[in-house]
């Protein structure tokens, strides 16, 4: 049992330099330096004059606008560190989109703004993170230098303390470089000894840097994504309140689209049947067949008008097409796209009712929004359900430049979205492609 047990490990161990997520993390480790020494050089410039200014009665001000500047600051270098560990780091984070803070709410006038600023939790998590960061940055690049660079160096050594014993005077061996310190190497039994140290170091290489990745992804999480209790709070109330919004909006468009379609139909239908019926009993005159039959007519087209009406906002709040599912729903919507559309189904179980409506009417609005606004040639709908988690992609070839603070129906996706507690990522480079995932509980 403790061989079949260890073979997979030591078979991961092995495999383990030449993983792409081992390359990956390198990748990142080098990548993220940089930006942490500026991270980091920008934030004690802002933070220790600010502190220091503010407990001076002359300089407050100057020194609450350099505390303003360092949240600011903090809002910026946050996501930025967080594309960046998106990009770089392959393996999937578990709630990634869900993980998004929440944005900056201003405040009224000079005070207003400031105070909201300094009372700027996410600001100030971020400001947290970019001073943790750089130790934690400095540490995974001198691992990733000792194991991966130093392996490499002692796996090639014979050939290094050839050329060294070659050039030199015979007796002034190679020093080892790493970790730290050196021993001097007088024969080739000891040159070729230290390629074994080289193998240990590259099989030992991923996992130390993986050590430091994997706390750097802790403190993402803890403080760039994860929003405290007091913003949770705080969504919930908002997400309440769109809720109450958006059915009282419903209730209003429907009795709006009661009172001037079906009920005009209505009663221009009574009028024309009590038109009809005083025509036919009246005994004093003869019967007029071409107008009863004329007011019948009408009578009929009105009943017609009034159930087409009546059978469009009855699918307006839930449309029938989602009573065999939604892959059927969608496949119903991608085939009538004005754009060609493809579509990518895998919801083993039905998420409830409401998910299903939302999740229809988001990728309608932006199958709308894909032939109204991207100049595309195709999109694709992908819809999948796992994590306990419905995720709504819907992507295409167009020209990109989408803004959700600048109509095209995305800000009202993004409300209907929240009401359930759901999450919607927008990527739209100008010059395209156009990404939007929409993220749901499977059940509401």
């Amino acid at each position: 049992m403790k061989r079949i047990i260890a073979a997979p490990v030591i078979s991961a161990a092995l495999r383990a330099p030449a993983d792409r997520r081992a390359w990956s993390e390198l990748a990142y480790c080098a990548a993220v330096l940089p930006l942490s020494v500026a991270g980091f050089v920008l934030a004690v410039l802002l933070l220790v004059p600010g502190l220091v200014l503010c407990v001076t009665v002359v300089g407050i001000v100057a020194g609450l606008a350099l505390l303003v500047a360092a949240t600011r600051l903090g809002r910026l270098l946050g996501p930025a560190h967080r594309r960046l560990a998106g990009r770089l780091l392959t393996e999937r984070w578990p709630g990634e989109l869900t993980a998004a803070p929440l944005p900056f709410r201003p405040g009224h006038g000079i005070l207003g703004r400031t105070d909201a600023r300094l009372r700027d939790s996410v600001g100030w998590r971020a400001v947290g993170y970019v001073l943790l960061k750089l130790p934690l940055a400095v540490t995974g690049c001198y691992l990733a230098a000792v194991t991966w660079i130093g392996g490499v160096f002692y796996l090639t050594y014979p050939v290094w303390w050839g050329i060294a014993r070659g050039l030199g005077d015979g007796h002034s061996p190679v020093t080892t470089p790493f970790p730290a310190g050196g021993v001097r190497i007088t024969g080739w039994p000891a040159a070729f000894a230290l390629p074994l140290l080289g193998i240990a170091l590259l099989l030992a290489a991923p996992w130390a840097v993986r050590l430091v990745v994997t706390a750097d992804r802790w403190l993402i999480r803890n403080l760039l994504c994860a929003p405290p209790l007091a913003e949770r709070v705080r969504e919930l109330e908002e997400s309440r309140a769109l809720a109450v919004d958006a059915s009282a909006a419903t209730l209003r468009r429907v009795e709006r689209d009661l009172h001037d379609g079906a009920q005009v139909r209505l009663v221009a239908l009574a009028l024309s049947l009590g038109m009809a019926r005083e025509k036919l009993a009246d005994e004093g005159e003869p019967v007029n067949v071409a107008r009863a039959r004329e007011l019948v007519d009408s009578a009929h087209r009105n009943a017609k008008e009034a159930l087409t009406e009546l059978r469009d906002l009855a699918r307006g709040i839930h449309p029938p097409v989602l009573d065999n599912g939604l892959p059927d729903a969608l496949a119903t919507l991608t085939a009538r796209s004005a754009i060609p559309a493809g579509l990518s189904a895998d919801i083993p179980g039905r998420p409830t009712a409401a998910i299903e409506t939302i999740a229809y009417f988001c990728a309608a609005e932006l199958l709308a929004n894909v032939a109204k606004h991207s100049a595309a040639s195709h999109a694709l709908v992908e819809a999948t359900a796992r994590d306990g988690a419905l995720r709504l992609t819907v992507s295409d070839d167009g020209i990109g430049g989408a803004d959700p603070d600048h109509g095209s129906g995305l800000t009202g996706l993004r409300q209907r979205v929240r009401t359930v507690d759901g999450r919607i990522e927008i990527r739209s480079p100008a010059g395209g492609p156009t990404v939007v995932t929409v993220e749901l509980p499977l059940s509401a």
